[in-house]
């Protein structure tokens, strides 16, 4: 008799802090560091790429304004930009961002400039507009609005995704509302890079310091992405994954790897002339680079992120690895007979459109 009691008592409470479990795992969302790979001329001469930060809860009211997200809203990435009238952070929502589209299902396989080209004015005339009507499209010394929405046409992608709270997100929310959005961009000290340390910093309070070594101070995306997997290995629940979005083919070639400073100087034969100007700064360079710059932080075989299945940026679950290495870019279709993974339903971007009167 005692022990049916027991049992009776341990099925009630079961029944009972179920409920409190699944609102605790409610609680829970995810986040992403995006890592995207430099391309074109610029990519060529400084191959460290770009950062920016993904929210799952955390959508774009307008583009220099957030807010929660609502059932349905796939969240926003938020960067810094250079050339963006005078603000410093813009909010686009993921879809828009990595395709230029509202719909996943609108995403094309393949591109040409032409295409391109639409679909981001597209998406500028019924979106952007509140940044200003006078803001540049950008060049390849220059950034412009262009730079805003579909980076999966120039770039591959490396996400690597994480666990956030509730409360870290409203907090992020509120002190991002508050301060003073004005453009203090500087490529050396105040980078897209030290934004995304900034804002991981944010959720990991004194995990993400600028350095001296490695990058002799500056802060690149390689560098925070390897922090991250480091304070990751430590702290198991982070729930750390690491994805790729590969480059939409067809518009550019495919981008390159992401490399830290010194990796960048020693492998582009920067090294050269430095050392014949000032041969102690080559070797510390050099030395820098043996010691520090040559953090590996790609799995072997990451899992493939299409259009179609985005949804995996803000699930627990993991998607099947995919079985090409991350070296080759993949193509658009993602890893299929994943039965964790499913389609991404067309979700409305959450993006108002708000004139503002710039001087």
């Amino acid at each position: 008799m005692s022990s049916m009691r027991a049992q009776r008592t341990a099925a009630f409470a079961l029944v009972a802090i179920a409920p409190l479990l699944f609102a605790c795992a409610l609680c829970h969302a995810q986040a992403v560091l995006l890592m995207e790979e430099p391309y074109g001329f610029f990519g060529t001469v400084n191959p460290t790429g770009h950062n920016a930060v993904y929210f799952e809860r955390i959508c774009a009211e307008t583009p220099v304004k957030l807010r929660r997200c609502q059932p349905g809203e796939m969240g926003a990435v938020i960067a810094r930009y250079e050339g963006i009238s005078h603000y410093d952070w813009v909010a686009i929502p993921l879809i828009p961002y990595l395709y230029s589209v509202e719909n996943a299902a609108a995403v094309p396989a393949r591109v040409n400039r032409e295409t391109v080209r639409r679909l981001r004015d597209n998406y500028r005339e019924s979106h952007l507009l509140s940044l200003g009507t006078d803001i540049p499209e950008g060049n390849l010394l220059r950034g412009g609005w262009a730079e805003l929405v579909g980076v999966a046409y120039e770039r591959r992608i490396f996400a690597f995704r994480f666990e956030t709270t509730e409360k870290q997100d409203d907090a992020f929310i509120a002190k991002m509302n508050a301060g003073a959005n004005h453009s203090s961009f500087n490529l050396l000290y105040n980078n897209c890079a030290d934004f995304a340390r900034a804002s991981l910093d944010f959720y990991f309070p004194g995990t993400f310091r600028r350095n001296i070594f490695p990058d002799a101070g500056m802060t690149t995306p390689k560098q925070i992405g390897f922090k991250l997997v480091r304070y990751a290995r430590r702290h198991p629940e982070t729930q750390l994954a690491v994805f790729e979005i590969p480059q939409i083919p067809g518009y550019r070639r495919l981008s390159g790897s992401n490399k830290s400073v010194a990796e960048s100087l020693i492998t582009r034969g920067y090294a050269v002339p430095l050392a014949a100007m000032n041969p102690y700064l080559a070797g510390g360079i050099l030395v820098d680079y043996m010691v520090r710059g040559r953090y590996h932080l790609i799995p072997k075989h990451p899992a493939v992120l299409g259009p179609e299945n985005l949804a995996a940026l803000t699930s627990f679950a993991s998607p099947v690895q995919n079985p090409d290495s991350a070296s080759a870019q993949a193509p658009l279709a993602a890893v299929s007979g994943s039965s964790e993974v499913s389609p991404v339903p067309a979700a409305n971007s959450g993006l108002k459109e708000i004139m503002v009167d710039h001087e």
